[in-house]
């Protein structure tokens, strides 16, 4: 076969590896496709995810259920308020030999896996939250002046309660900025919950298991790189991002009078990859202009603000990105 006659075979087969994948999570997690999805197209993506919603709604459960399918070697960190940064990245000991010698002996943190659970991360003080930048932008972290690189693939699927609860701290935008996605987790339909207190509820529940081989997820990623993308939806993607700009030229007279400061180029990345993502999670071989619109709330929400006149006014971000995004999508059918 033909260089492109494999890359079909090759994306056609991943996606069959997928929906079994997916399948999986869902019997544990239940009735949340869409937050399934996105958390899958971090995965792919080779991003981290950020989580919100109230306690109780499944989050730890869900990456719990990913670490098992994706065959990852996984760490939960409980962030509370007096948690310290070396207590994520591990610290340096004294060590006295049997000879009487000392010598320093790393001991490595709960940073050093695969897939980090980082739970209600915004618990911690921003000083603990800061300990994960590098190693998210970097896979790798410095430890007193040493460089010590992380196991590929990893990745950080954090929860967050809502900033509202008492104990909690916002996430500093560079922060924010490294996570792929924002994904918020709904309450469960009235069916779903019914569907949930009988599977969960019972003498036995139904336990999750492995599809993916570490190998395999970073094999996926890459062939995930290697999907084409057309010029209208490279297009679509630099004509939504550059709306949310205030700052340009061409930005709206509303995103003028409501965005304090808007997305920057790490977002037209992150719907690059994640538009291939949501593509390959529909069996689909190309991303389409719809699959920006759809993947635009979870990749923009958390990379641009309000300013205090719009927050006044109690105006929402995912209302604006809606409609910019269908205002943009009129805008190139008319012409």
């Amino acid at each position: 076969m033909s260089s492109a006659e494999d890359l079909v075979a090759d994306i056609e087969t991943l996606g069959e590896r997928l929906a079994e994948a997916k399948a999986s999570i869902t019997q544990r997690f239940i009735g949340q496709e869409r937050v399934v999805d996105l958390t899958l197209s971090a995965l792919l993506c080779g991003g981290h995810a950020l989580l919100i919603g109230l306690p109780g709604l499944g989050k730890t459960r869900l990456v719990e259920t990913l670490s098992t399918v994706m065959g990852l070697n996984g760490n939960r960190v409980q962030f509370t308020p007096d948690l310290m940064p070396a207590d994520i990245l591990g610290s340096e000991v004294l060590e006295t030999a049997s000879d009487g010698s000392r010598a320093f002996k790393f001991i490595e943190g709960p940073i050093f896996c695969q897939l980090l659970m980082a739970d209600e991360i915004n618990r911690a003080s921003p000083r603990t939250q800061s300990a994960l930048l590098q190693a998210m932008q970097e896979k790798r972290v410095t430890i007193a002046g040493e460089e010590r690189a992380l196991e590929a693939p990893f990745h950080v699927l954090a929860t967050q309660n809502p900033i509202e609860q008492e104990g909690t701290y916002p996430l500093p935008e560079a922060q924010l900025d490294r996570f792929l996605v924002q994904i918020n987790v709904p309450y469960p339909t009235r069916d779903t919950e019914r569907d949930i207190l009988i599977a969960t509820t019972g003498a036995t529940e139904t336990d999750a298991h492995i599809v993916f081989s570490t190998e395999e997820l970073l094999a996926a990623q890459n062939l995930l790189r290697r999907m084409p993308v057309g010029e209208s939806v490279v297009e679509m993607i630099l004509d939504l991002v550059r709306a949310f700009r205030p700052e340009e030229p061409d930005a709206s007279a509303r995103v003028k009078d409501t965005v304090a400061w808007g997305p920057g180029p790490r977002a037209a990345q992150a719907l690059m990859l994640t538009v291939r993502a949501k593509a390959l999670l529909d069996g689909r071989l190309a991303p389409t202009p719809q699959d920006v619109l759809d993947m635009a709330e979870p990749v923009l929400s958390h990379r641009m603000a309000l300013n205090f006149a719009a927050r006044a006014r109690g105006d929402s971000l995912a209302n604006l990105i809606k409609d910019t995004a269908s205002h943009l999508t009129g805008a190139e059918a008319a012409a």
